[in-house]
Parts: structure tokens; sequence; C-alpha cells
């Protein structure tokens, strides 16, 4: 871990700060007894309450829970961590007392250099107990010496939103999110899965559609390519960033995402790269600006229907309370080696919210609209939209998301084959997530995703219905 986090984040382990109690009167009220087997060199000076027998150098404490507690947590205070281990580790079988076994038992691990365990045992209490703002603030600094400074800004965020927390500890997590986010170097992650999917083709249900022949209109039965048709892909996408200093408040940055779907044969298959750089402006410790070229590339059904090239300006500001504000400008020329009345440029804005919720989730909510000015006037359009999402953590383990959103576009000229009036779409997307990931399986954590879509316009053709769920295996680093 850097010295600067380290100096930032010294937050001393003491049970009862930030919303851990110790839980004394609980383990009081249980009458048995914890036992604690110490050999005699390594016995603690001062000696507890109800006397010791001591056998072939080693030494049984018969203590209550709630004593044996009470010397665990000041021989970790004391830092006298040889000693502390038995009755720590006795706590283990003490009833009632899981919470407070793992949250010692990580600070000894995270004290003496093993920051891997003691993540382990963070991550087990807020398992059941997302909300422990003591714990996350703990495994935030178990992530950061291990060099996760991704997750720790995540956790470290969530720990913002206690309106708890001591003045100077919320200065502290907000310095170091400021140095977290100055130092990082790069992100990657990536997940393969399959998808089963009601419309691979993105296509009408319908089986005829009424189209112009001159003055004349007339039903059209469609063949199979152009309805829809279900299907089960495979699927891929991965992320990575690297960002690369250049000044005091001046870096680069270089973004790059890619998604693949293969389905039997190629006529649904879809793939898109996008790849993005440029440099990053530090306007203060809370507040940034990015302004970057991008270039996007889109391959279906096995050839390259799309081309862009443009740039984006993004402005992002975090507030201290775990609150987040972005506003981007995005301007880009379009290209279609397909169809050249796709050809034209596409301008677009959007802001977006979030929030932290209950010191586990994160909600969230967007506006945007976009203008298409293309060459086919029958194919330019304004749209405009809005989502929301909430995401975070569960007990169990579980993370989960739910978002949904709705947009309306309306094109400039009419398809004349279709119809006589202007086409204008009502699209509505909603998206279910779970995930695991406490569980790792060769490093990958499982999840499953469900995903709706509508198209409701008045071009029957256009008109579509989607239901998908992708089974993936994700691993982040």
């Amino acid at each position: 871990m850097p010295s600067a986090l380290k100096r930032s984040l010294a937050i001393a382990p003491v049970m009862a700060s930030l919303g851990l109690a110790s839980n004394a009167q609980a383990a009081e009220s249980v009458p048995q007894l914890a036992i604690a087997e110490v050999p005699a060199a390594a016995a603690p000076v001062s000696a507890p309450a109800r006397p010791a027998t001591c056998v072939r150098g080693k030494c049984e404490y018969r203590l209550s829970p709630a004593q044996l507690l009470a010397l665990a947590e000041r021989l970790v205070v004391e830092k006298k961590y040889d000693e502390a281990r038995p009755f720590v580790a006795a706590l283990s079988n003490a009833p009632g007392l899981q919470i407070q076994y793992n949250f010692l038992d990580g600070l000894i691990a995270l004290e003496t250099g093993d920051a891997k365990t003691a993540a382990s045992r963070f991550r087990t209490i807020l398992k059941d107990n997302p909300t422990q703002t003591r714990v996350r603030l703990e495994l935030a600094r178990a992530l950061m010496a291990q060099g996760k400074f991704t997750n720790a800004d995540y956790h470290l965020r969530l720990a913002q939103d206690d309106e708890n927390l001591p003045e100077d500890i919320a200065r502290q997590i907000s310095n170091v999110r400021s140095i977290i986010r100055s130092n990082r170097k790069w992100r990657f992650g990536f997940d393969i899965g399959f998808a089963p999917d009601s419309n691979i083709n993105s296509a009408t249900n319908a089986e005829t559609v009424d189209v112009n022949f001159g003055p004349v209109r007339l039903p059209v039965t469609l063949d199979e390519d152009a309805r829809a048709r279900s299907g089960v892909g495979l699927t891929a996408s991965f992320y990575a960033g690297l960002r690369l200093p250049a000044a005091e408040n001046l870096a680069f940055v270089f973004d790059t995402d890619a998604s693949f779907v293969n389905y039997k044969g190629k006529d649904a298959d879809d793939h898109a790269v996008q790849l993005a750089a440029g440099p990053e402006l530090a306007l203060s410790s809370d507040t940034r600006v990015t302004a970057q070229g991008v270039g996007l590339m889109r391959w279906y059904g096995g050839r390259l229907v799309t081309r862009q090239y443009g740039s984006k300006l993004t402005l992002q500001h975090d507030f201290s309370s775990g609150q987040r504000l972005g506003v981007q400008l995005d301007g880009r020329r379009t290209e279609s080696p397909v169809n050249p009345g796709y050809n034209g440029w596409q301008l677009g804005a959007n802001a977006t919210y979030e929030q932290v919720i209950a010191k586990s989730a994160i909600a969230s909510g967007s506006v945007y609209v976009r203008r298409e000015f293309l060459n086919e006037d029958a194919y330019s359009n304004t749209t405009y939209g809005f989502s929301a999402g909430i995401g975070g953590e569960l007990p169990l383990g579980i993370n989960a998301g739910l978002s949904g959103g709705i947009s309306y576009s309306r094109y400039d000229r009419p398809q004349t084959f279709f119809s006589f009036d202007e086409r204008s779409d009502w699209r509505y997307q909603g998206r279910v997530y779970l995930g695991l990931r406490q569980f790792r399986l060769a490093g990958f954590s499982p999840s499953v995703e469900y995903r709706y879509s509508q198209i409701d316009t008045n071009y029957a053709f256009y008109r579509s219905e989607r239901h998908r769920v992708n089974f993936k295996l994700a691993r982040y680093f």
C-alpha cells in the first residue's frame, strides 16, 4: 500500500467505534463458559477474573463469553496480537459472537500482513450485515493492502453515506478516495457465459405487414429471416482502462470495452468494440474533466455494419456524502458500409446522478437526449430518454441490481414504403441482476442477468419484444 494511503486511513482498531458494538451485554446474558488454551509463555500479563489451570506448559482459561470478548478486544487494541490469537480463536466457539470473532481475527490478520485473510473475514461479516460501516472501512484497508484500489474506493464510497461518521474519519475517507483516484493506474475485467434469447435478431413477431405500392396498400408476408427467432448464444465481454499521470493534476486516460455474442450460424452474431483516449484534468480533489477521442466498430451477421469516430467531454463531481454527478457531451460521425443512408452525425448529452442508499447500495437516475443527422431523412431522428436503477449488497453475500428505462424517438420523414406518417417509437428496457461476488471459482464469480426490451412503434415492421437471460462467470482485477 502506498505510504500516503497508509497515513490517510489510520483508523484505530476499537470495536465500539463507528457502529460496531462489542455486544458485551448480549454476551453476558449467555451462561456458557468459553475455554481458551494458551501456552504459558504467551499468557497475558493481566490474568482474567477466573483462575487458569496450567498443565505441561499450557494454561486453560475458563471465561464467560463477555470476559473472553473483553480480554480479546483489549489485547488487540494494545497490539499484543500473539497473546490475543488464542482468545480470539476461542470466540469462534462462543455463542452469538461470530461477528466479533471475524472482526478481531480480521484485524489481527491485517495488522500482521495477511491482507487476504483479513478481507475474507470482513466480507464474511458484511455478507449478512452489509450496513456495518466500521467493517467496510477495514475491508477497504485490506483491499488497498492488496493493491485492489478500485474495489477499495467502492467500499469507501458506501461508508461515506454513514451520517454518524466522526468528522475526522469522514475527512480521512475523502482524502483516501482522492489519493486512490490520482494513483489508480489500470483496471480490467471480463466475463463469459451463455444467453437464452427470445429474439436474437431483434425482429417483429408479425407474420404480415402492410406496405404501400403507389396508391395501393397491401399486406406482405414476411419470411422467417425477417421475423423474430429465438436461440442460445455464447457471450463474452471485457473492459480495460489505463491512466498515465502526466503532471500533478493531469493524466492521460485510455479506455476500451467490447462485447461478443455468437449464435448458431452467423446471421445474428453481434460484436462491438469501442476505444476512448484523452486527457483528464483534476479541477479539485472531487471534480474531474475528461476529454477523449472515441472510436467504435460493430459487426453484425459476420460483416461490418457501423463505424463511428468522434469525441466526448465528461465532467464528474463527487460529493462528500457519497453522491456523484456526471455530465457528458458526445459527438461522433457514423458511417455504414451496408447502407449509406445511415451515414451522418450523432450528437448527444446526458446527465447522471448517483446516491448511496442505506450504506450498502447505490441508486442512480439519468436523463439524455440524442440527435442523429443522417443522409436519409427517414432515418434521422431525435431521442429523449430517462433511466433509473439501484444496485448493491444484500444479505447472504448477494450482489443485486434493478434498473429500467424509457425513451421516445421521432423521425424526420416517413418511410413511405411502410407508411405516409413519420415514424415514432417508444422503447422500454428493464434489467435484473443477481451475483455472488463472495463466491470464487478459479477466481471467477457467477451471476445471472435478465433483460427485457420492447419497441412500441406505429411501424409494424419495427415493432418487437425481447427477453434474454445471461448466465455468466466474471473475473475482476
